[in-house]
């Protein structure tokens, strides 16, 4: 679990994201949603430890990241997985590298074992066979499902997610919302989704914290966003021509 509490980040005379506040359960699917330029993407940042707050708690499973010692910061990181918005595979590398790279880094794991684990992790990704190919020789959808498997093959506990469906079709956009969702319930992950896809938002959204202009104004499931009572929030749902017509259904 990740609590957040208070945290508040500004850049010179802008403040970002404001006194927000939120819960983010082990085994769910949590996403942040909001306009571009509401602060969610900063949120990330500010959990993972790219940027420090201003002011403000991170606790994962209870322990402060802000304040912590390098050990314990260490310690955590090293539980942290990431998917970035474009993949970020590396280009030179072949699959099995790429997947392989955090246990190259992170353990002291032989090689052998190494190589079991990305095995594994390839297969529950549904990458199997696919060890020496490069990244430009696969598809958008399966760079996607690369970058999972690379984000969860140190047995990560906590999983972040930058705009994963970006640039993939609605179909593909589906599959990468269906596995992230079956991977943090069988694994038991605190997930973490930055999104501004409404699909994903009706389909995985267990937790929603909405942002706008720096703040968090509304949290809920996807059962309950449709009847926020939040303009802001609406404004933002119902942009989508499906999503009017699903209010105008209910």
């Amino acid at each position: 679990m990740i609590e957040v509490k208070n945290l508040t980040k500004s850049f010179a005379d802008k403040t970002v994201i404001q006194d927000i506040n939120g819960v983010f359960e082990q085994g769910k699917t949590s996403l942040i949603i909001g306009a571009s330029g509401s602060g969610k993407s900063v949120m990330l940042k500010n959990i993972v430890g790219l940027f420090t707050p201003d002011s403000g708690e991170v606790l994962y499973n209870g322990r402060n990241f802000i304040g912590a010692d390098r050990d314990t910061k260490t310690d955590i990181r090293r539980e942290i997985g990431m998917l970035f918005q474009g993949g970020a595979l590396f280009d030179s590398k072949n699959v099995e590298q790429n997947v392989k790279f955090p246990l190259d880094v992170l353990t002291d794991m032989p090689e052998d074992e190494k190589l079991d684990r990305v095995n594994f992790i390839l297969k529950r990704v549904k990458l199997e066979n696919t060890n020496k190919k490069m990244p430009s020789e696969i598809s958008g959808g399966m760079q996607k499902r690369v970058g999972i498997a690379r984000a969860i093959v140190n047995n990560s506990k906590y999983l972040f997610c930058d705009e994963p469906n970006s640039g993939l079709d609605p179909q593909t956009s589906i599959k990468i919302d269906q596995l992230l969702q079956e991977i943090t319930d069988e694994y038991k992950i605190t997930t973490i989704i930055v999104t501004h896809d409404m699909n994903s938002v009706m389909e995985i959204g267990e937790y929603i914290l909405f942002i706008s202009n720096s703040k968090k104004l509304w949290e809920g499931t996807n059962d309950d966003i449709i009847h926020s009572g939040v303009q802001e929030l609406d404004d933002f749902v119902f942009a989508n021509k499906m999503m009017r017509k699903i209010k105008s259904l209910g």
